[in-house]
C-alpha cells in the first residue's frame, strides 16, 4: 500500500474476540457465530488497551463477530463504527463450519492442494489468500479515503494477515506465518515497514486454523 504524506499515521489491527466455533474448531470464514464470554472479556481488554492511543476512527468486517467487537471499542472511544465491505474474512466455501476432522472425511484433497500453494489456494466454492489480498489493499484505500489518519480496524486473523502484508510490505510467507490472538492489538507505523504487539494483560486466546 502507498501512503501519502498527508494519509494515515498508523493503524492499529485487531481481531474479533472469541466465537462459539472458534472454541469448536470449527472454521467460520463468512459465516458466523456469537462471541464467548471470553470473547466479550478479549474485546473489553482491547478496548482498555486502545483507548490509551489516540485513534479516530474505527472500522469494521461487515461480519457479526468484528461488528459486535469493534462495537464494545468504539463505545469505550466514543466512536461510530465504519463498515468496510472489504475487510470480510477468507471465504471458506462449502468447507465453513466443518472442523479439521470433517473436512478431512469429506473433502479429503483439501490439506494436500493448500500445502502447494497456500496463497494461491482457493477454497471450493470460496476464495484464496490471493483473493483476500486484493480485498485487504481495497480496504486499506477505501479507510485512507476517509481522512482517518490513526485508524483501528477489526477483522479476522486470515484476511488480516494480509492487511499486515500489505501495510508492511511482507512477503508471503511471512505474512501467513503471522498469528493474530484475540486479545491482541498490532500497531502498524506508517512509512517504517514495521509493526508492533500490543499485547492486553494474561493473553489465554483460542486461533482458528490459519
Amino acid at each position: 500500500m502507498t501512503v501519502s504524506p498527508t494519509g494515515l499515521e498508523y493503524v492499529c489491527l485487531a481481531r474479533h474476540g472469541q466465537t462459539e466455533w472458534n472454541q469448536q474448531g470449527r472454521r467460520q470464514g463468512h459465516l458466523d457465530s456469537p462471541l464467548t464470554p471470553s470473547g466479550v472479556l478479549h474485546a473489553e481488554r482491547n478496548a482498555d488497551l486502545i483507548a490509551s492511543l489516540p485513534v479516530d476512527a474505527v472500522f469494521s468486517s461487515p461480519l457479526g463477530r468484528a461488528r459486535a467487537t469493534a462495537g464494545i471499542i468504539a463505545a469505550r472511544l466514543g466512536l461510530p463504527v465504519e463498515v468496510v465491505e472489504e475487510l470480510r474474512e477468507v471465504h471458506h466455501g462449502r468447507i465453513a463450519g466443518l472442523t479439521d476432522a470433517e473436512i478431512a472425511r469429506d473433502f479429503p484433497q483439501v490439506a494436500a492442494d493448500r500445502a502447494r500453494d497456500k496463497y494461491r489456494y482457493r477454497f471450493p466454492e470460496g476464495e484464496s489468500y490471493a483473493d483476500a489480498d486484493r480485498r485487504a489493499g481495497e480496504a486499506l484505500r477505501r479507510i485512507e479515503a476517509t481522512g482517518a489518519r490513526r485508524p483501528l480496524v477489526v477483522s479476522h486473523e486470515m484476511v488480516g494477515r494480509m492487511l499486515l502484508r500489505n501495510l508492511v510490505g511482507l512477503d508471503v510467507g511471512t505474512a501467513l506465518a503471522c498469528g493474530h490472538p484475540h486479545d491482541v492489538v498490532y500497531r502498524v507505523r506508517i512509512g517504517e515497514a514495521r509493526y508492533e504487539r500490543l499485547p492486553a494483560e494474561d493473553s489465554t486466546t483460542t486461533g482458528e486454523t490459519p
